[in-house]
């Protein structure tokens, strides 16, 4: 589960400025929470592009922690970046007038696609690449919403778990509050990550890690860790398949778009 950090950092600067000039962009727009992955993703964006070049967009609602908008405010000061505040608040909850809720769930989902779609507005104005934050174990877990915060152009940090985000994130100097903060979506006040999951990340990541990474058979590491916990982890890893997933289209011609009509990556460079 160790990384090497600066060989980590290396490889994803590498990625982010091969990424950003083969689509033909030189500006990256980050999601900035005040949370662990987006301030690590925004350290490797300026490091990769230059501050000059990075832009971070700030979007609480009405139930996020002051704390956390300030902690997103810090890093911007401390990176230099280019930053938008926008209270998405206004927005969701116009919506949510017309089709009222009290689902804490579908009122988060409302939230994280209201951020996304702000981030491809400013990527349009700005011409500037949406740049995803979502790590190795949310992405198996599916603890994210499709076309929300999962969305993005390029993932630097999607096949780093969150214990290796936060190990890489300590050597880039992100703030030690932040690295210190319990995992929050803050989809609604008192929220916590591990909360909604039931088990701890450094739990979860080193289950994650024996069955996909180590390719360990299910039995040993339910006889390692517990029955209910690995059970409950393979669940939620099949369950949310679809979210890793582009949309399935169905086959109704000779060459279908991501089935028989496909190019490489770097068809164009």
């Amino acid at each position: 589960m160790s990384i090497n950090p600066e060989k980590t950092e290396k490889i994803i600067r590498n990625f982010l400025t091969k990424e950003l000039s083969r689509i033909g962009y030189r500006k990256g727009v980050v999601g900035l929470s005040g949370g662990l992955d987006s301030a690590t993703v925004l350290f490797l964006l300026t490091r990769s592009i230059g501050p000059e070049n990075s832009i971070a967009v700030i979007m609480p609602h009405k139930v996020t922690s002051k704390e956390s908008v300030e902690d997103a405010k810090e890093i911007v000061k401390l990176l230099g970046v280019k930053h938008h505040l926008i209270d998405i608040t206004p927005m969701v909850e116009a919506y949510f007038e017309i089709m009222p809720t009290e689902n804490e769930t579908l009122r988060g989902n409302k939230m994280a696609r209201e951020r996304m779609s702000i981030l491809y507005d400013i990527s349009a104005r700005e011409g500037a690449l949406v740049i995803g934050t979502s790590n190795k174990s949310e992405l198996l877990l599916g603890y994210g919403t499709i076309f929300g915060d999962m969305a993005s152009a390029i993932n630097p940090i999607g096949d780093l778990y969150k214990t290796q985000v936060r190990e890489l994130a300590r050597y880039l100097g992100v703030p030690k509050k932040i690295l210190k903060k319990s995992p929050s979506a803050e989809l609604w006040v008192g929220q916590t990550d591990e909360g909604e999951l039931g088990i701890k990340y450094e739990e979860a990541d080193k289950i994650m890690h024996e069955l996909v990474d180590e390719k360990r058979p299910e039995s040993e590491v339910r006889e390692k860790y517990g029955k209910e916990k690995v059970n409950r982890i393979i669940d939620k890893i099949y369950k949310n398949h679809f979210k890793r997933l582009p949309p399935q289209i169905l086959k109704l011609s000779k060459r279908t778009v991501g089935r028989d009509f496909l190019y490489s990556r770097d068809v164009l460079t």
